[in-house]
């Protein structure tokens, strides 16, 4: 029926739902505020409201962590309306039907006022006093004042702990799941202290409204039992007063409950565990105190007029639970020695095997020990460090591959500031850097006239000068390039790298690439290797690119360079000269000047002549045997002619024909190892030249 009722199974399904039970419970409070109550049915509510308040208390009492009772602040909520509503429908029944008996607000509020006032309502007021003091300037001032400071301190640290969470996810220690969960249950203490803040508020509210309540019940019962219902003054006193304090105490116990358990709640913060054993074992935590206790309570048993037996009994007791705690205490301190007995028997130190001997670092920096700050400074940061990770990036960018992790350690057979480069064992690099100066140069190359330290730059050899850094702004102002202590080292380490970076790429790390390669790339490969070249010939290759600083990146088309050539070709030089000319475009972008032309100096038919007639042998065997007499010659005139183009600001490559290439790079890179030999095979088709010589 579209129009009709629902029937009372589906008001029962709907009933069953959390959500909807709630809604209905709450709206049934609000409807308390305006509907009176019968006497039997407010006597089920002020069972419910007692039983809510002592399940409250338990939990609070039970739980691990407060955040395990999140919804305390809601629970306390919904117990004060629940109070408040209760003692509205009970004033009802007081005030409209008091004069009838003390059964007349139900059988509940009577048994509170008859048993605790036993028959004299001075003491039934004075012990409502006394339970209103409690609750509203004890536990409800106290727990209030601990949820602010508590809400404070979680907001104030709630970003350095945000920022623990990061670096503990940023160095590996944990992984995102559980950075997860631990901001999760950051946020959730945050919001809760925050909440237990605003919440403590509802009791200090509840016992004062508990006070005027009270109140205005005694004084409004009298006045109408007197004026309207024509009782005594004495009458109504009696049946008014006692109905109002079993009143305020049948909804005043309820609310100190809740105090406890909310001041409970808030002072829990730090202390793990449900609230016995983590009091139970601080407190038996110190044997000293407990035996100091029981001799307390033995001197106090024997003052004039104090019960000796209580205080005897109290005294054997503490000194039992302190005789009990020494043992205890002595068997866990017994079993943690042995623990840790074991644990350095098990972590002591075995002797290596021989094989551990011969693991080498493929890449090292040993530093003196006044360059220690350099990793860790004193305002904790990994210059250094920070450094060569944005190294091991460029290098990855520019030449095409990951380059090993850089292993650093202090050496103190080093001078303090000195530092050593090493790759595979071997120096390849030294120089020295001061960590509180800074290094000062003249881009033309002249020695500096600032006061400091002179030197010479060890990754280019010009002349330097280490200044103090109140210096620094003066050097700036004059032109001069200053540069930190850490970027000194990192610069060298660059160079360093680049000169030997074909060392650096193993067979490993060649397999990983050619893994790494795009799917649709694969098919390549399982075409040339291992039918048409090995592993290790590709290796070569790429080590011979990479030797002449040319980067690998474009693995693909280095690939395809060798899948042409092994055609024709099994000679690895052979193959990587047909790969340098797939890499045109890339080798003469590499060298073009900032004006956008590539500018050249190109070698004369006379002594490509004299390269090709002095060629001997074939294939992998040939070799060059020129007179040692031609050979200086050809040295002078190279350097003669790469003065020129410097003079005119000009760094040109060398241009060779293909087939005397390799033989010409061979001789210029033992005395000018950075430049840069080229065929005309090499030269893209779209490049602008400038021809700056000839030689």
């Amino acid at each position: 029926m579209p129009f009709g009722l629902p029937n009372f199974g589906e008001l029962l399904a709907h009933a069953r739902r959390g959500d909807v039970g709630l809604a209905i419970g709450v709206m049934a409070i609000l409807v308390v505020l305006i509907v009176p109550l019968p006497a039997w049915l407010l006597d089920l509510s002020l069972a419910i409201s007692i039983t809510l308040s002592v399940l409250i208390l338990m939990t609070s009492l039970f739980i691990q962590a407060p955040l395990e009772f999140s919804s305390f602040p809601t629970l306390l909520l919904i117990a004060t309306m629940l109070r408040l509503s209760l003692n509205l429908a009970s004033t009802r029944l007081i005030l409209g039907h008091g004069h009838e008996g003390t059964a007349a607000a139900g059988h509940v509020i009577e048994a509170f006022g008859n048993f605790v006032m036993g028959g004299n309502f001075v003491i039934g007021i004075i012990v409502f006093a006394i339970l209103l003091i409690v609750n509203f300037i004890v536990i409800t001032k106290g727990s209030g004042r601990i949820a602010e400071v508590a809400a404070r301190f979680t907001l104030d640290a709630m970003p350095g702990k945000q920022m623990a969470i990061d670096a503990d996810l940023s160095a590996g220690l944990i992984d995102e799941k559980a950075a997860r969960a631990r901001r999760k249950d950051l946020e959730g203490e945050s919001a809760f202290f925050g909440a237990m803040d605003g919440a403590s508020k509802f009791v200090r509210g509840d016992a004062v409204a508990g006070l005027l309540i009270t109140f205005i019940n005694v004084i409004g019962g009298i006045i109408i039992g007197v004026a309207q219902q024509g009782i005594t003054f004495a009458e109504a006193g009696h049946a008014y007063t006692l109905l109002t304090v079993g009143d305020g105490l049948v909804t005043q116990i309820p609310a100190l409950i809740v105090s406890t358990a909310a001041g409970l709640l808030v002072s829990k913060a730090g202390v793990s565990g449900a609230a016995d054993k983590a009091l139970i074992g601080q407190l038996s935590g110190y044997p000293r105190a407990l035996g100091m206790s029981s001799a307390v309570m033995i001197v106090l048993s024997f003052l004039p007029g104090m019960p000796t037996l209580p205080f005897l009994g109290l005294a054997a007791g503490a000194a039992a639970l302190a005789i009990a705690a020494t043992r205890q205490h002595a068997e866990v301190a017994a079993k943690t020695a042995a623990e840790g007995v074991a644990e350095r028997i098990a972590a002591a130190p075995k002797e290596e095997p021989i094989s551990e001997s011969l693991k080498m670092d493929e890449l090292r920096i040993e530093l003196g020990y006044a360059l220690l700050p350099l990793i860790n400074g004193p305002d904790g940061s990994d210059r250094l460090t920070d450094q060569i990770k944005a190294l091991r990036r460029q290098i990855a960018s520019d030449m095409g591959f990951v380059m090993p992790p850089c292993r650093l350690l202090d050496n103190v057979q080093l001078q303090p500031n000195e530092y050593v480069v090493k790759i595979k064992e071997v120096e390849a690099g030294r120089g020295q850097i001061f960590p509180s100066l800074y290094m000062v140069m003249d881009p033309e190359g002249r020695q500096i006239d600032l006061p400091g330290t002179h030197t010479t730059e060890p990754t280019f050899g010009l002349p330097a000068t280490w200044v103090d850094p109140a210096l620094k702004e003066e050097a700036a102002i004059r032109g001069l390039t200053v540069v930190d202590p850490a970027t000194v080292m990192s610069t060298h380490l660059t160079e360093i790298l680049k000169a030997n970076v074909a060392d650096l790429l193993s067979y490993a790390d060649v397999a990983k690439l050619l893994a790494d390669l795009p799917k649709e790339q694969h098919k390549l490969v399982d075409d040339i290797v291992p039918s048409q070249i090995n592993m290790s010939g590709i290796q070569r290759i790429l080590q011979s690119l990479l030797a002449e600083r040319i980067s690998i990146r474009d693995l693909a088309t280095i690939l395809e360079g060798v899948a042409e050539a092994v055609a024709f070709t099994r000679t690895v030089s052979s193959i990587a000269e047909h790969v340098r000319g797939r890499l045109a475009r890339q080798i003469s972008a590499a060298n073009l000047s900032p004006m956008g032309y590539l500018p050249i100096l190109a070698m004369s038919p006379a002594w490509e002549m004299a390269f090709a007639e002095s060629l001997i042998g074939d294939g992998e065997m040939k070799s060059l045997a020129m007179a040692p007499s031609k050979l200086g010659e050809f040295v002078s005139t190279v350097r003669e002619a790469f003065d020129d183009a410097a003079r005119m600001g000009e760094i040109p490559v060398l241009l060779t024909s293909p087939g005397t290439r390799t033989h010409v790079r061979a001789i210029v890179e033992r005395f000018r190892p950075h430049t840069v030999v080229m065929s005309q095979a090499e030269v893209h088709p779209r490049v602008r030249l400038k021809t700056v010589g000839s030689i």
